[in-house]
């Protein structure tokens, strides 16, 4: 799993500096208050959970975020 970010150029996301093969599959999350994101309560729990440690300048590094992220697929 990777971590970038791009832009929308002719309808298309251009991310620079990372090389994907043709036909990867990428998650994109658009900035903006366009559209609510709606999560479960447990899930909603934890973010909010995890904002607030990221408030008290806590946290885990680079790896054991990928290790998490990479239980939802």
């Amino acid at each position: 799993m990777q971590l970038a970010s791009g832009t929308i150029v002719d309808g298309k996301v251009v991310v620079e500096g990372l090389s994907l093969p043709e036909g990867t599959v990428v998650t994109v999350i658009a900035r903006g208050d366009d559209a609510a994101v709606k999560l479960p309560p447990a899930q909603e729990t934890e973010l909010l959970d995890a904002l607030d440690e990221a408030d008290r300048e806590e946290g885990i590094s680079a790896d054991e975020l990928f290790a998490r992220l990479s239980r939802y697929g």
